[in-house]
This record gives structure tokens, sequence and C-alpha cells, in this order.
């Protein structure tokens, strides 16, 4: 920390929720306000944007209040672990109300209300921050003492709008990155979907329309029947039980598995072999897809489809599954909840070439695939270095570093 420069606690720079009587002496009832309510508040969006205008006498008695050049924090879960933090800025007749679970700051005539932001925006001042939280389960809040006695330092103003400008330029620049990055991947990952639209478009000579059963040697569900989902003997034996979250984590190939079942729950249920096609019919999960590292046994909640390598490659119908995956969901049957069921793969038909071309087909979707992964963990190390400089130009600019 630079030498003079004082530390003061927020309370002590702040006053926390200005009182609703200013918009009131100042304003008609039929007066217009800007209204914000919690969705509207961004994250990394140093000035929200009201999208609604309501009359004072709508808002200003279950809403919070605030005036042009208050900071706005959320304090409820998950808003304030979000970052939920906003300037307001360019209101209606000067004036806000929104959500409740607003804290509203305003800064006295020594601290910049951008300073004030920046510093409410670091990492570790939310960390500390969730610490304290107290509430029911799903809506804890910070409590207001928590935020009036954070201790910031205090230069001059000049000084406190340099440091704003420098995270200002610095800020700006590592959005550019990250929507450079992001681009980059949404390119890549466009790039996947274009061949795979490419190749199910444009079919070449020898294609077929056939239903997944007909190029199968074993085609539906995971057990032979009804099996107690609680009962400690099913399970803990030799033989993976894959679930539909092991199935969804797969890339491509199932190697992972959490639960394995016992020889009672195997005399229940089926054993599939490697290679074997998994698609979740019900669920969070619905219309994954995954092909089996190893032999194991399905539930109920998935199908399986043991293909037959003459009629057809499994690494191909498991890319085809995912790029009809929205036609199989929409042919589902049922009511209350969305399902796909055996007699969907009877009234479907896919279209399918020659077992050669799908070798080849499988090998190009599978150098497109690698290249994506590829560039999604470029994209990932750069979010984690670019959340990393973030935080650290935060941490210098209120230790006196900048």
């Amino acid at each position: 920390m630079k030498k003079g420069w004082p530390v003061k606690s927020i309370g002590e720079l702040c006053i926390l929720r200005p009182p609703k009587a200013e918009a009131r002496s100042r304003l008609k009832d039929e007066s217009y306000v800007s209204f914000l309510p919690m969705e509207n508040m961004g994250i990394d969006l140093k000035y929200p944007i009201p999208s609604k205008e309501r009359m004072l006498r709508e808002v200003d008695g279950s809403y919070t209040y605030f005036a042009d050049g208050d900071v706005l924090l959320a304090k409820i879960t998950p808003c304030f672990q979000n970052g939920k933090l906003g300037i307001a800025k360019d209101l209606r007749n000067g004036t806000g109300f929104g959500s409740s679970e607003f804290f509203v700051l305003r800064p006295n005539p020594v601290l910049n209300s951008e300073y004030l932001y920046y510093f409410l925006s670091r990492s570790i001042f939310r960390e500390e921050g969730v610490l304290c939280m107290g509430g029911s389960v799903g809506h804890q809040r910070v409590p207001p003492d928590f935020l009036l006695s954070q201790q910031i330092i205090l230069p001059s103003l000049p000084e406190q709008q340099r440091i704003v400008g420098v995270l200002d330029e610095a800020f700006a620049c590592l959005a550019t990155a990250q929507a450079n990055a992001e681009k980059n991947l949404q390119n890549a990952r466009a790039l996947f979907e274009s061949h795979l639209q490419s190749v199910f478009t444009h079919r070449g000579k020898g294609w077929e329309q056939k239903r997944i059963p007909d190029v199968c040697i074993t085609f539906g569900r995971g057990k032979s029947r009804h099996r107690p989902r609680n009962e400690p003997s099913l399970y803990g034996g030799d033989y993976p039980f894959i679930q539909t979250g092991d199935l969804s984590n797969a890339d491509h190939v199932i190697t992972t598995y959490t639960q394995t079942y016992s020889a009672k729950g195997l005399a229940q249920s089926k054993l599939w072999p490697k290679g074997t096609v998994g698609i979740a019919i019900v669920g969070a999960t619905i219309g994954e897809t995954g092909i089996l590292g190893f032999d194991g046994c399905f539930p109920d909640s998935i199908i399986g489809m043991n293909v037959d390598p003459k009629k057809a490659d499994p690494f191909f119908i498991e890319y085809m599954l995912q790029h009809f995956k929205e036609t199989v969901k929409s042919q589902g049957e049922g009511s209350a909840r969305e399902n796909i069921n055996l007699a969907t793969f009877d009234r479907l038909v896919f279209p399918i070439p020659p077992i050669v071309d799908q070798h080849l087909i499988v090998k190009k979707f599978d150098l497109i695939k690698k290249e994506t992964q590829r560039l999604e963990s470029l994209y990932q190390q750069k979010q984690a270095a670019l959340s990393a400089l973030k935080k650290s130009l935060l941490h210098q600019a209120f230790s006196g570093g900048l």
C-alpha cells in the first residue's frame, strides 16, 4: 500500500439503503421511474440497463430505491456468488426501483462509485461474503454488517479515477480476448455440426433408409424385468452398471462408471458386450448416447444397441443418433414427461450408407472432433489465464500496486 493512503470501512464512506422519501419528495405518484429486476442485473456489466419503467406509486412500496450513481449489489444466493453488481445510470427522472434483494450503496464525495464497483467485483470479496451468509437453504443472504465492515484503501479522487481508467482499459482488452476465444470455439463446434449436416444431407450412392433394430444383433431395454431400485443385494459386484449420468459424461466411448452389479443383479439384467451403443430415454439426459468401452449392464432408462459389424459401425450409429437427437426426442411417446421408448425406433428410419462408407465417415468425424476438442482445451486454458489476470489486476489495484 502506498504511504499516506488511508484505509476506511465502507460503512464510513457510504450510505446503505438511501431513503425512499427522496423519490417521494421530488416526484409525483404518477411520475415514471426506471425499474430493474434481478434478471437485468448483469455480470461484469458496470452499468446495468433497466428494461422497464413504472409509475412511482406502483413501486415505492415493496421495491428497493436507488438513484443515478448508486452502486447496486445482489445480496442473495446464487446472485451474490455470480457477481451481480452494477452502477445505476441514466435512470428515468434520475430514479430507479428494483429487487428487494439489492444492497444499495451511495458513496460520499470522497469515494468514486466506479472505484467502489471494482472493489466489490473482486473474487476474494465474494468468497469471504459466502462464508458469512445466513438464512434458509436456497435463500441465504450476505449480512449488511459484512458489507459495511469491508476495509478499502482510499487514495485521492484523481488517483481513484486513474486506477479506474487503468482497470477499464485492461478489462476491455480482456473482454475482447475472451470474445475472440469464444468465437473461435463456436466456429470449431459449428464446423463439426456443419460436417455432420453435410454428410447426412448430401448422401452418396448406396444409402438406404433403415430402422436401427434392423442393423443390430440385439436391440432393447437394459434389463429383462422390473428391478427394485433400492435393493442393496443387486449392487456392489463385478459387473459395470452404466447409469445415464455415466453415459452423458462420456466422450463418445464410456470408459468410467460409478456403480456395479452383483451376480443377483446380473440375473435380473443383461450384460451387453463392449461396443454396444446406449441411448438415455428419460430424464435430464434424454437423447444422450455413448458406446461401451467394456462389457456392462444398462438400467431400464437406457436402450442398448449391439450393432452387427457386418451391417453398421457402432461409432457411425452413435454419431448419427447425436445428429438426429431432436428428431428422436420428438417422436417419443409420453405425456407428463418427455421420453423415448422401443416403439420410437420401430417407427423411425435413418439414412445408413454401406459399411465401408460408414468407416470412412467415422474417420472424418473423429478428426474434426479431435480438432474441436483441441480448441476447447485451448479456450479453457485461455479462460483460466484471463480470469487469473483479472484477479491479479484487482488485487494490485486495491493494494496500491497499480
